[in-house]
């Protein structure tokens, strides 16, 4: 089920993907109720979500779209933000980034769920074929399989 075409090469996810991002949030970000927008932090996640597919396909990739954005929690000023990335599926030159956002409380060293979303990145370079994605573990197999039928509901999406 796990077969790469021949012709192309691949990548195992571990290769590219980020474990302990730590995202800096700033006071412009905060609202009056010391809450951090939630525009913002998904224009930070982008940008992690980014160097993620670039790293993969070894060139510039830009943001095409953003599925089943989730927010779980509110980020408090005192909260740590920790980022984890990777690259779930590729399509052609298409590339699906799984991001998770978590808060610590650096006091306390709990931790909360904060964000989960997949962006959609299309690499610059046509002629440039993307190495594929080598899921090796359960999850990165069930993620895998996952992506898939994100892009279905995508397409389903799209002809309406």
């Amino acid at each position: 089920m796990f077969i790469i075409h021949k012709d192309r090469k691949g990548k195992p996810t571990s290769e590219t993907a980020v474990d302990n991002h730590k995202i800096e949030i700033f006071d412009v970000n905060m609202s009056l109720d010391e809450v951090i927008f939630g525009g913002r932090i998904l224009n930070l996640v982008n940008d992690v979500a980014r160097k993620v597919a670039t790293k993969h396909s070894e060139i510039r990739c830009e943001t095409v779209g953003i599925d089943f954005i989730r927010y779980f929690s509110p980020i408090k000023r005192s909260d740590m933000l920790i980022c984890k990335a990777q690259v779930n599926h590729v399509w052609e030159d298409f590339i699906e980034v799984g991001v998770k956002v978590i808060a610590e409380d650096f006091r306390t060293l709990d931790q909360k769920k904060i964000l989960s979303a997949y962006f959609i990145f299309q690499a610059d370079e046509s002629n440039h074929e993307v190495p594929q994605v080598i899921p090796v573990s359960l999850e990165e197999k069930r993620r895998y399989l996952d992506a898939e039928i994100r892009k279905n509901i995508r397409a389903k999406r799209k002809s309406f």
